[in-house]
């Protein structure tokens, strides 16, 4: 497990990636359309912004966030008219404002998170998370989302060993991946073996098991991140029970979402 000082850099380091792209795109750019249709460029920082806000009040009072789940979330991030909550920002105000918005916001979350014990108990949208977990799946939403900017104006990224906590999130998610599809949750192991972007050789679980996924970092994190149909990935599955669940996949939270179309982005 990584200290809080450790995640909390590499979630740093992440966020300045991405702003590094945004921060160059001028005000038309902004409103590029982005695979996650229909949302711009504009809308995925707008999203991220948002839910670090979030993220930093569900630390610093988990009672207040947990009575704004229950009574008012579905209305703000789902509403029945209108922009959802974590868009009406971004879309009321240009493009570099927002920029300075979310660097605000995210310097909050960080100095929120780092004082925290790693095994502190955090409430969020499923159940409560280590504050470990839960700066690793802010960094898994940040890279994601930035995999959406990036395809939206054609960058290819270079990957960064960063890429271990995504997919260790993907690999720990099986079970939810499972039961968000209502499906039961398999009894066999699996062994995953990912090569990184340095060389390295990630493993998780019996390396004796008959059901193996291996591919590339970069491949499974774009996979369990669902911005990548599977078709268009590195990543191979040997066994039933691999196969099946590398077609259900998700590291994030929520619903499963739509995914990418084979092809869409090869």
């Amino acid at each position: 497990m990584p200290s809080m000082t450790e995640i909390c850099a590499d979630l740093k380091a992440e966020h300045d990636a991405l702003d590094k792209i945004v921060a160059k795109l001028d005000e038309a750019a902004w409103s590029t359309p982005t695979p996650a249709e229909p949302w711009t460029i504009r809308d995925q920082i707008s999203h991220l912004n948002f839910y670090d806000g979030v993220a930093t009040g569900a630390v610093i009072d988990p009672d207040e966030f947990r009575r704004w789940l229950a009574e008012e979330a579905m209305e703000q991030i789902a509403p029945a008219v209108g922009d959802s909550g974590d868009l009406v920002l971004g879309r009321s105000i240009d493009g570099k404002e927002l920029l300075k918005v979310w660097r605000m916001g995210r310097a909050e979350l960080l100095s929120t998170l780092e004082p925290l014990d790693p095994k502190a108990r955090i409430p969020w949208f499923g159940p409560d998370m280590s504050a470990v977990s839960f700066a690793t799946a802010r960094l898994m939403e940040t890279w994601a989302h930035g995999q959406d900017v990036c395809d939206a104006i054609g960058k290819q990224r270079e990957p960064t060993d960063r890429l271990k906590h995504i997919c260790h999130i993907g690999v720990r998610a099986l079970p939810f991946s499972y039961s968000i599809h209502k499906r039961e949750v398999p009894t066999e192991p699996i062994y995953v073996e990912l090569k990184s972007p340095s060389g390295e050789v990630w493993t998780w679980g019996p390396e004796d098991a008959a059901n193996v996924v291996r591919g590339s970092a970069l491949g499974f994190a774009l996979l369990v991140t669902q911005r990548r149909h599977r078709d268009d990935t590195d990543v191979e599955a040997t066994g039933p029970v691999a196969d099946e669940w590398l077609s259900i996949a998700q590291a994030f939270a929520g619903p499963p979402g739509t995914g990418r179309k084979p092809g869409q982005l090869s």
